[in-house]
């Protein structure tokens, strides 16, 4: 499996309907939200297959406004590898 981040907003508006649904969606527990502080954006980091079904932990009316990016840890041989790589 690969990680991803996803990075899901909302309007204050739509706060308490986005909630529901992630809530209703079972994905709930992956995500943190920023709406307490003004910011209207829940971020998750989670497992799957790929971006599409990543993009499932958002509701469907927000979808057309969500990032999914994959995430990749990088060990530091690889790292000093990379740099010599390019030099």
């Amino acid at each position: 499996m690969k990680r991803f981040l996803v990075i899901s907003n909302h309007t204050a508006g739509d706060c308490v309907r986005a909630l529901k649904e992630v809530l209703a969606s079972g994905y709930l527990v992956h995500f943190d939200w920023g709406c307490k502080d003004g910011e209207h954006t829940g971020w998750a980091t989670l497992e799957a297959e790929d971006k599409g079904e990543a993009m499932l932990s958002v509701p469907p009316f927000l979808r057309n406004q969500a990032r999914v990016v994959r995430l990749t840890k990088f060990q530091a041989e690889k790292v000093a590898a990379m740099h010599q790589e390019v030099s």
